[in-house]
């Protein structure tokens, strides 16, 4: 049998030291690295170099890394995106999960803590391929989840998700009608450890309803349980 192919990585980053040390330490890892140095160039290389994750900084010439991620999303684009930022506010936080990326970096950090993020993307993906006693399908209102190829339809529409937005629906599905706490989603569907901020959850949450509910205002499925968590009803 022969050998695994490397998993691709973009990296859109404009910082020369910066650069340099993520594209050997990235290489010295096992992966294929790709780079673009501005964020026109980023998002051209997502869309033609199919990469398996793209690490994309926030502050970027030409297009911003929050407009680039934005773009990809709007198109269908389902990347893994992490996105990285020196500012590390809460406010370059919320719009990046916002907007769709899958998780996110703040400037300095350590290669193994980048690594370790980009793995537990793949391991939260491959769930959707390989958990055994995950539902197939999801039917609701008129929206329908398809967990098996990864889509999902409104209206007969397709309806773009991220690979995130499909693990929270997977988890719901296999929990209906039970309340599940911030904490829990935390914990399986970001395996995040110790005192995580659950804005994560409820900015997800906020942008999930937008795709999914005919009123996000006034869910019909994805109901909030003040002070426990979130349920999920058909």
């Amino acid at each position: 049998m022969g050998a695994e192919p490397k998993k691709r990585v973009l990296l859109v980053e404009d910082d020369p030291a910066l650069i340099l040390g993520l594209k050997d330490g990235l290489a010295f890892e096992g992966f294929e690295v790709l780079h673009a140095p501005d964020g026109e160039t980023g998002l051209a290389m997502a869309r033609t170099g199919n990469p398996d994750l793209v690490v994309l900084d926030i502050m970027l010439p030409r297009k911003s890394g929050l407009d680039v991620c934005q773009a990809l999303r709007a198109e269908g684009n389902t990347v893994p995106i992490i996105m990285l930022s020196a500012r590390g506010t809460e406010i370059d936080r919320v719009l990046g999960l916002k907007i769709g990326a899958d998780d996110y970096v703040t400037k300095p950090f350590s290669m193994a803590e980048l690594v370790a993020r980009m793995e537990a993307i793949w391991r939260r993906n491959g769930f959707l391929n390989q958990h055994p006693d995950r539902q197939e399908r999801l039917h609701f209102g008129d929206v329908e989840v398809d967990f098996e190829d990864h889509s999902a339809w409104k209206s007969g529409q397709p309806l773009a998700l991220t690979p995130r937005e499909f693990l929270i629906l997977a988890h719901f599905a296999k929990n209906l009608g039970k309340v599940i706490s911030r904490r829990e989603f935390l914990q399986e569907v970001w395996e995040y450890e110790g005192a995580a901020v659950t804005r994560t959850v409820d900015t997800h949450m906020a942008n999930l309803r937008k795709k999914i509910e005919p009123n996000p205002e006034k869910p019909n499925h994805l109901i909030t349980v003040h002070r426990l968590g979130y349920k999920f009803k058909l």
